[in-house]
């Protein structure tokens, strides 16, 4: 008697396992996915609040994804020069000592100038994650800045090395720029960083006048320090901090003023 023939369930699910929906991927064929973490760098105090930390999150978001990866926490420095190295960015140190301790190798930069902006420095980042086996990509081009000499490729090296001296060059126009605008500004203004002068905000600019006009008495004669602070006190003309007026601060705004004064004046005659 021939045995029984078993049915192989051919083309079909499993019996032991759970049915899978029309449409679902199949899991078995779905790419897997690699952790990664992201660094994000700016410059200047007054790059937090703007567009930069922003586009760098959407332009790495965008490549991992493109690439299944999943960006599992992100590292930031905030105010810190890019030709600074790894013992000045307490964001880049966390990155390094998390990737570290969960075995992550894939770090993600939106380019290579997040990372550094000086040759040198960019070289010894480098070598630094190169040697714990962490690769960094630039997210922008999609090229792995840790390619080295170690792997056998001097193209690699050729291209890290271009686009690193491309960030310093950039790096050294911009402060060309920046410095030659201040420059600019302190000619016409007197003055070009930190807060603007008391007087420049809307609210403050009938305080100045007052203190101005508080500065000549109805003789013509000069009014001392004591006795404009003193008015302005008895005015409540408010001060920026909400201190009352103090002779130091009055001496400061009239030395100021006919400082500007003056360098309006030069300018005015150097004027065609």
């Amino acid at each position: 008697m021939c045995p029984a023939v078993i049915p192989q369930n051919l083309g079909q699910q499993p019996p032991n396992e759970a049915p899978v929906s029309p449409g679902s991927p199949n899991t078995a064929l779905a790419r897997v996915r690699t952790r990664a973490l992201s660094y994000l760098r700016v410059s200047g105090k007054g790059q937090i609040g703007g567009d930069g930390f922003p586009r760098q999150r959407t332009g790495i978001a965008a490549f991992a994804e493109a690439n299944a990866l999943d960006v599992v926490e992100e590292f930031r420095d905030e105010g810190v020069s890019g030709t600074l190295g790894l013992a000045e960015r307490p964001g880049l140190t966390a990155l390094l000592e998390a990737a570290t301790a969960a075995g992550i190798d894939t770090v993600l930069v939106e380019k290579a100038d997040r990372l550094a902006r000086d040759l040198v420095e960019s070289e010894l980042l480098l070598r630094i994650f190169r040697d714990h086996g962490i690769r960094v990509i630039e997210a922008e081009a999609g090229t792995d800045l840790t390619n080295g000499s170690d792997d056998g490729n001097p193209t690699g090296v050729l291209i890290r090395q271009v686009l690193a001296a491309v960030a310093q060059f950039e790096k050294s126009g911009l402060v060309a720029k920046l410095r030659a605008a201040r420059d600019r500004v302190r000619r016409q203004r007197g003055r070009c960083e930190g807060p603007p002068v008391y007087g420049a905000r809307g609210a403050e600019a009938a305080g100045l006048k007052r203190l101005l006009e508080l500065a000549i008495d109805p003789d013509g004669k000069p009014r001392s320090l004591a006795k404009i602070a003193a008015a302005l006190n008895a005015e409540q003309v408010p001060t920026r901090t909400g201190r009352p007026w103090a002779r130091s601060t009055v001496q400061t705004l009239l030395a100021r003023q006919r400082a500007t004064s003056r360098s309006h004046a030069v300018t005015g005659r150097l004027t065609p």
